[in-house]
């Protein structure tokens, strides 16, 4: 007997989500079927409204439901800093520490020959832009992947005829993981940002 055609229709649609196979849609139906149609109903209106609303801001290029993020707006924060990041989802990590006051730029993606990702496909060249704008350092907080670092040597070159300070994160290896599983690029990473403790 196979699944009604409602029931698998939305385990069709609900595949398109990252990480979610056949099985864990079904769960997730089944799950649905058990809501309140109020439920479904304020579920259904949420994902129409997140896809009607949401936008990236015209500055630095993060989701927003606004033309300029709250990030953007606020004049309290270190307008000398910029830090550079892949997507809106490195923004939110970073703000959850709340050790970063400065304002963000988002490239919404990585250089990557392979997916046919050019520097032109990102969003870097309104960061010239902005740099002229008072801006004294750049922070390259990009992920420790041979696409990252093909980015962040993209931008450094890029840079080097303005005279800011550029940085970049450190990157060590994680608390609580054998070495014997880390991929070269993070050990590499590691050895080269090790600090002096005597």
């Amino acid at each position: 007997m196979s699944l009604p055609k409602s029931f698998q229709d939305l385990v069709n649609n609900l595949t398109i989500l990252p990480g979610v196979g056949e099985k864990t849609a079904e769960r997730y139906v089944y799950s649905l079927y058990e809501r309140e149609f109020q439920e479904i109903e304020n579920l259904s209106d949420a994902l129409v409204n997140f896809k009607k609303n949401i936008k990236n801001c015209s500055i630095c290029g993060c989701l927003s439901d606004e033309d300029v993020c709250e990030v953007c707006k606020d004049k309290t924060r270190d307008k000398t800093t910029i830090c550079i990041v892949e997507d809106s989802k490195s923004v939110f990590s970073i703000e959850k520490t709340k050790k970063y006051n400065g304002y963000y730029h988002v490239l919404n993606g990585l250089i990557s020959p392979i997916e046919g990702i050019n520097p032109e496909d990102l969003n870097i060249g309104t960061l010239i832009n902005r740099i002229k704008d008072n801006v004294q350092e750049i922070i390259i907080a990009l992920n420790p992947s041979i696409e990252g670092e093909v980015t962040s040597l993209y931008i450094q070159k890029i840079l080097e005829k303005y005279k800011i300070k550029v940085s970049r994160l450190s990157y060590g290896i994680p608390m609580g993981s054998d070495i014997e599983y880390l991929d070269p690029i993070m050990i590499s990473k590691a050895w080269d940002d090790r600090k002096v403790i005597s």
